[in-house]
């Protein structure tokens, strides 16, 4: 279940969608159909069906209970925790994330194919994102979907359809072509959340889903690369982000960077530690609002269970910590890296069946980005000035490749 709120501008496109006329407004349905969907009263056939007559809670549920054909119960409150995850501080659990980054990469696409936010002023920052996760992305179904937007973008999203004063093509919405590319394949929504699950409806999901995303691409760049990845990670946060303070923060800190990342290093360990710093802000936050997580309240991360030999020190006085951050890195190398990973051969060692395999080595890729394939890799250029121009050339190679498998089928 989750909750909108109508009377905010942010959602008033998404509750256009739903045809909501009256508040408070119930709909019942399948997660996935909720995800890139939509409801409309004239439509005879629907999984989507609004809730006519949910004016009390007894009402209500009784309405759920006989849909599902059971019998629950106000007093049933005890179980209401069974879903959750183990907690995030144990390691094996991270396994589990590759599911969720996959979720939350579809999330973000659809945001922006949804509140058309591809202009002349993002469209490159969108680009380099796009190229970031075609090299990079651990799920292999990932980089393939954003290679062939990528390859595709220029057809499907052309600059010339932009005017000069920031009109949003309609092209490039999710009523346009690029909305028929599934950015993560066919799978994927799947309308839940694994590791990135929280207790309660508005917590974690997506903003989880997400800084797992880019931790797990800052743990699998090369030195060389590490700038260009800082600054698309960046530049997609400030312009693609939904939430104004929150990407203006992260902006802020981005901001506060004045010399050039040299490192792979370097960058994952700058995303760990602003990474940290939301979870400081957004504590005090949902303590006074009282509106964080219980079961994950927001922490400082890594957590000693997790990792020991990253802390040095605790100060007494104010509890500050002194960090050892060669362990910090070798901790998010693993954590980030080789932690997804592991899906792939548990999954392997669980089932004999060839099938569970295929799947198993469409989710998860490699730790590294050698594995990607040449034309992918030239996309991400190992320097930033020579990005741009190295980036043109790969697209433009597989933009020739495919019209000439067009014109050879022809014949």
């Amino acid at each position: 279940m989750t909750r909108v709120d109508c009377a905010l501008t942010v959602n008033s496109n998404l509750c256009d969608k739903f045809s909501v006329t009256r508040f408070p407004m119930l709909f019942w349905g399948p997660p996935k159909k909720f995800i890139g969907g939509g409801w409309d009263p004239k439509q005879e056939k629907s999984e989507i069906i609004p809730i006519e007559n949910g004016q009390t809670a007894d009402i209500l549920l009784g309405w759920i209970n006989k849909q599902l054909g059971r019998s629950y119960g106000f007093d049933d409150g005890k179980h209401e925790k069974e879903h959750l995850q183990a907690n995030t501080s144990d390691s094996g659990q991270i396994a589990k994330a590759i599911y969720d980054i996959e979720e939350a990469t579809f999330t973000a696409f659809g945001i922006i194919l949804d509140h058309k936010m591809i202009t002349p002023a993002t469209r490159a920052s969108l680009i380099k994102f796009l190229q970031l996760l075609v090299a990079h992305h651990p799920s292999k179904r990932c980089r393939k979907g954003s290679a062939e937007i990528l390859v595709n973008f220029d057809d499907l999203c052309p600059s010339q359809t932009m005017s000069v004063n920031n009109e949003k093509a309609e092209s490039c919405s999710k009523k346009g072509a690029l909305g028929n590319y599934h950015i993560c394949g066919k799978e994927v929504p799947r309308g839940y959340w694994m590791y990135c699950r929280g207790s309660k409806n508005d917590t974690r999901g997506f903003s989880c889903g997400l800084w797992v995303l880019l931790h797990s691409l800052s743990v699998r760049v090369e030195d060389g690369e590490s700038n260009m990845a800082f600054r698309s990670t960046c530049d997609f946060i400030h312009n693609f982000f939904i939430c104004e303070e929150c990407r203006q923060h992260f902006y802020g800190m981005c901001s506060s960077i004045s010399s050039p990342f040299k490192k792979a290093r370097d960058f994952a360990l700058w995303l760990w530690s602003a990474h940290n710093k939301v979870n400081e802000r957004l504590a005090k936050e949902e303590a006074s609002l009282e509106t964080g997580d219980p079961e994950f309240p927001k922490a400082i991360w890594p957590p000693k269970k997790l990792c020991s030999s990253c802390y040095l020190k605790t100060s007494k006085e104010n509890g500050k910590i002194e960090w050892d951050e060669n362990e910090v890195f070798k901790f998010l190398v693993s954590y980030y890296g080789k932690g997804l990973v592991t899906l792939q051969k548990e999954m392997e060692q669980q089932s004999g069946s060839q099938t569970e395999k295929i799947v198993a080595e469409e989710v998860v890729g490699s730790t590294h980005a050698v594995v990607v394939p040449v034309g992918a890799a030239l996309a991400i250029a190992v320097a930033s000035c020579a990005f741009g121009a190295l980036a043109y050339i790969w697209r433009s190679r597989q933009k020739n490749r495919k019209y000439k498998y067009n014109s050879l089928k022809n014949i």
